[in-house]
């Protein structure tokens, strides 16, 4: 190991299981402190366990490093505060925040309850603002910091029943963005991550093919697995010092692969030099949308 985060005092939430725990262990092995968030619940939210947590962090230990466990749902408000307090009693300071927690509540939209709704919201995008927030308080005042949120591809170029779990990870992605505006003059980053990788997370996701530009699926292009430990290293990097200059940014990564991702940009314009678009003029502009893909084409009825 290089030791990139040697004497650094790291957050990751959701770290019992999966990417976080890949992270969490990694950042110990390269030198960081490590407060251990997981309330040890199942995929869709429910029951509790500290046992995750404190796996974790005896594995940590078990290697020589430094780690505590945290059992709080990050969903609280109170939460975020009580970690970054956390981290302060435990090791004297905060220098990374990483935000790897989520559930699941899948369902058609025509299905989604209010509660499936509000439960996916509250527990990802509220939850990562919960401890986002807090720790920016302390990062605004010692003038350092590095913030890795987990966006999705979900909620980059959509995925069927998940609209819940897609708006809440582009709502996170859209947070990293203004985050990284409101901090960066602090000589704080806040950058994002939208992993592929097989976790329990996606065991009942079936890939349906291809969506847009990217394969949402278990394995690489070349059949390889995709393991949860994969994302960690570039992980680590944004979290490292070698990363100063990188903010605002989401990064696919999987496997052996780190995509940097395209900000919204202008693509198509009309122009109309008087007046406003009547809606038969609009039909006649072909060149607008000519060439955009549909990503669910109408079926035919069934018989």
């Amino acid at each position: 190991m290089t030791a990139a985060l040697q004497d650094k005092v790291a957050i990751v939430t959701g770290a019992g299981r999966g990417i976080g725990r890949g992270i969490a262990l990694l950042y110990a092995a390269e030198g960081a402190k490590v407060v251990v968030n997981d309330p040890g619940v199942n995929v869709d939210g429910t029951g509790l366990s500290s046992s995750p947590a404190d796996d974790v962090v005896e594995e940590i230990r078990q290697a020589g490093g430094q780690a505590v466990a945290n059992y709080d749902s990050v969903a609280e408000f109170s939460a975020g505060e009580a970690l970054v307090r956390q981290a302060l009693d435990s090791y004297g300071r905060l220098d990374i925040v990483v935000t790897s927690h989520g559930i699941l509540r899948d369902r058609m939209v025509f299905n989604m309850t209010e509660q499936e709704w509000d439960d996916v919201i509250r527990v990802h995008l509220k939850g990562t603002f919960n401890v986002v927030k807090h720790a920016c308080i302390l990062f605004r005042q010692q003038r350092s910091g590095r913030i890795i949120t987990l966006s999705s591809e979900s909620g980059l170029v959509g995925n069927a029943g998940q609209a819940n779990y897609g708006a809440a990870k582009s709502g996170i992605g859209g947070l990293t963005k203004v985050v990284a505006r409101d901090m960066g003059k602090y000589g704080v980053t806040c950058n994002s991550i939208a992993p592929r990788a097989a976790t329990r997370m996606t065991a009942t996701v079936v890939p349906k093919g291809r969506s847009g530009d990217f394969a949402i699926a278990g394995a690489t292009e070349g059949g390889d697995p995709m393991e949860p430990e994969d994302i960690a290293p570039f992980a680590a990097y944004l979290a490292s010092d070698y990363a100063s200059g990188v903010n605002g940014q989401i990064f696919l990564v999987y496997g052996n692969t780190v995509t940097l991702m395209s900000q919204p940009r202008l693509a198509n314009t009309i122009f109309k030099p008087e007046g406003f678009w009547s809606v038969e003029e609009l039909r006649a502009q072909e060149s607008l949308c000519e060439g955009l893909e549909n990503p669910a084409p109408a079926s035919a009825p069934s018989s």
